[in-house]
């Protein structure tokens, strides 16, 4: 085994990355530092430090990079609308660069040759956060245990815990819990019974949104002001980037928005069955998609909408830092210069509906599109010559195949 100098974890505190905390100083010798990332999680992050420093760990780093993580990813994000399989608002995939990328930065910060997470062999995360820092720094040893142990099992973990004396919260001890993560953009839920595709996922699954059927009988009517792409005030109030967001997830949570229970197709090559809520990135998606309804030319959008899922599924599959997601990310930001105005949504009952739009940049001409007397000429006679020319290949086609 090559030697190893220096480690920096990316720590939560839990079950998992305590373990790994012990498991890479006994099996490495060498020192390990923690990071601890502050997504909007909604957990408080002191106790994290605690357990840190019962296990000897010097250098503890706890990161509030809810802003970098809004501002500079998420937003970028929005911009592409993206989703991906049409539907996932990718809330785990967009945190995974920005961990790596505050990873590698702290390993520079104190001479560590190795990084370290908690992601398991099946899942998405360990290429997200792998891909990452290899784009960063190839010189950087990535450590992942779910690979390398002979841990297999829940039961080990804890057997683990035990002959190690780590402490276990009485809570986890038993059945195994929903498998949760968390950040500003969304929440999301897997395991025991949402395992079985088959089965209604149970209302205690839910974190962030009541369930439609419980939500206020009244709508509420609320406005998003856009600049260049980019939401910067709800209801006339400018508002940071983070703050916005969590500003949307309580009024989205309120009426119900953002729920989805979703079978996706892993990276790693199979299928995986998740609940989602991502309330303020749902009413985001909506108004934004509502603004450049009027500011974005119709070939622009089109485009913009054929690139999408190519630019959601790099995302998902963990190349943020790859030139491609980098080019396309330049053509989407070129599109939102004109992008700017305001939307006004109705949120009811599970519902992020766009209600009216306006914007000093907008391409939508009422007097162009009206069936009254309009103050712009338009001749309808021209349009007979647009079909004549669009029908010339349907025609021919017709005439060879005999119709």
């Amino acid at each position: 085994m090559t030697k190893i100098e220096k480690i920096v974890l990316s720590y939560s505190g839990g079950l998992d990355t305590s373990i790994i905390l012990k498991w890479l100083q006994e099996t490495y010798g060498c020192e390990v530092v923690t990071f601890t990332a502050d997504l909007g999680q909604g957990e408080e992050l002191e106790p994290a430090r605690a357990k840190a420093e019962m296990s000897g760990v010097k250098d503890i780093r706890i990161v509030d990079l809810r802003e970098e993580f809004v501002r500079d990813f998420v937003f970028p994000m929005l911009r592409a609308n993206a989703l991906y399989e049409g539907q996932y608002l990718l809330g785990s995939s967009i945190a995974r660069p920005l961990i790596a990328k505050h990873l590698v930065g702290i390993a520079r910060e104190v001479g560590a040759d190795a990084v370290a997470h908690g992601a398991t062999g099946k899942g998405n995360d360990q290429i997200r956060f792998e891909l990452a820092v290899n784009a960063l720094d190839p010189s950087i040893r990535v450590i992942a245990p779910w690979r390398q142990w002979t841990i297999r099992s829940r039961m080990q973990l804890l057997e683990y815990a035990e002959k190690h004396r780590i402490l276990v919260p009485s809570d986890k001890r038993g059945e195994a819990p929903f498998s949760i993560d968390a950040n500003l953009l969304h929440t999301s839920t897997e395991g025991k019974i949402l395992e079985n595709p088959a089965e209604v996922a149970p209302d205690h699954v839910y974190q962030r949104t009541v369930d439609p059927i419980d939500a206020p009988d009244a709508p509420e009517i609320i406005t998003i002001r856009f600049e260049r792409g980019d939401p910067i005030s709800v209801n006339g109030k400018a508002v940071t980037p983070a703050a916005l967001l969590t500003k949307l997830n309580g009024l989205g949570g309120r009426h119900g928005v953002g729920r989805l229970d979703l079978v996706e197709n892993r990276f790693i090559g199979m299928k995986s069955r998740g609940i989602y809520e991502t309330p303020g990135g749902t009413i985001l998606l909506a108004a934004h998609r509502g603004i450049e309804s009027i500011t974005l030319d119709r070939a622009a959008a089109h485009l913009k909408d054929e690139i999408m899922p190519r630019y959601a599924e790099l995302i998902y599959n963990g190349f943020w830092f790859a030139p491609e997601r980098e080019m396309l990310q330049a053509l989407i930001d070129h599109s939102q210069a004109f992008v700017s105005g305001e939307v006004t949504l109705r949120l009811y009952k599970g519902s992020a509906s766009v209600i009216s739009r306006a914007s000093p940049c907008s391409l939508y001409s009422a007097d162009l599109v009206t069936f009254e007397e309009s103050a712009i000429a338009f001749d309808h006679h021209d349009a007979e010559g647009f079909i004549r020319l669009n029908r010339l290949r349907l025609r021919s086609l017709a005439a060879r195949n005999g119709r």
